[in-house]
């Protein structure tokens, strides 16, 4: 009886083992690592985005929420995938990708394709457009315009409408120079664009350009000048038989927007006459 009196009792210890050290485990690297990445991701965000111009940006938004199927780049195939030739010089201004002019304003991008039919409105209005470029050009039964006025005309169809372009030379002129004072060139070109536009009804737009000036001058005649032979030219349209009702707007853009590499050139001075699409 005293034996088992004297036994000691039996005592079981429970350790409670906590995963992961509390402070001292790792999920808040994870965590951590994860802001830090977001972080990073939003920086660079904020970053490319003062580093793009309104225009590229407006393309990167309309690339990743299209609204109509558009096509402006020609894949080269055929057959099902009735791709265009990449060398073909009157094809590619159709898709949107073979514009010639180096630095193309809005109004002489290439239409392009958005996968709808034209009209059969707006292919009857093309077609008079054509009809009006071969006869500025020369091309196609009787020419109405001579050799040494031609050199002088570039024709485009553009989505705003059939822009004819008239420009000066080094050795051609069509206003004497500094002052809005029509040359018997552009007296001629302004008769004759009257005459051959006179087959359609179309709004007419006007608008002068003129080559740059050198910055040392302390008034530069660029805006005055500019507007002012663009108004030169309604008037002398008007008086070849032009309708003053089919003047929609007389603009001058002063040398905005050169057509030349050279700020200077005379290839700048030039007066754009645009039938407008109905």
């Amino acid at each position: 009886m005293s034996a088992q009196n004297s036994v000691a009792p039996i005592i079981i210890k429970k350790k409670k083992v906590i995963s992961g050290g509390g402070h001292h485990g790792g999920a808040w690297k994870v965590a951590y690592a994860d802001f830090v990445t977001a972080m990073m991701a939003f920086f660079m965000l904020m970053w490319l985005l003062s580093a793009t111009t309104e225009k590229q940006r407006k393309g990167l938004a309309d690339y990743f929420s299209p609204s109509i199927p558009i096509s402006r780049v020609s894949g080269g195939g055929n057959g099902a995938f009735s791709g265009d030739s990449m060398f073909s010089e009157d094809v590619m201004p159709q898709t949107g990708t073979g514009a010639s002019n180096a630095n193309p304003v809005d109004a002489q991008q290439a239409r392009g394709e958005s996968g709808l039919d034209a009209s059969a409105e707006e292919k009857a209005e093309t077609a008079e457009f054509k009809s009006i470029e071969e006869a500025l050009q020369g091309r196609g039964g009787e020419s109405m315009v001579s050799v040494e006025m031609a050199r002088h005309i570039v024709t485009r169809v553009t989505d705003e409408g059939l822009i004819i372009e008239m420009f000066a030379t080094e050795d051609a002129p069509l206003f004497e120079e500094g002052r809005d004072t029509p040359t018997q060139l552009f007296r001629d070109l302004m008769r004759m664009v009257a005459r051959v536009t006179g087959v359609v009804s179309n709004d007419i737009a006007i608008g002068g350009h003129i080559r740059s000036h050198p910055v040392v001058l302390a008034d530069n005649p660029v805006w005055e000048l500019s507007s002012s032979r663009a108004d030169v030219t309604r008037r002398l349209l008007e008086s070849g038989g032009m309708r003053s009702a089919r003047i929609d707007r007389v603009t001058g853009h002063a040398d905005r927007k050169l057509s030349s590499l050279n700020p200077m050139s005379e290839r700048n001075n030039r007066i754009e006459i645009i039938l407008l699409r109905k």
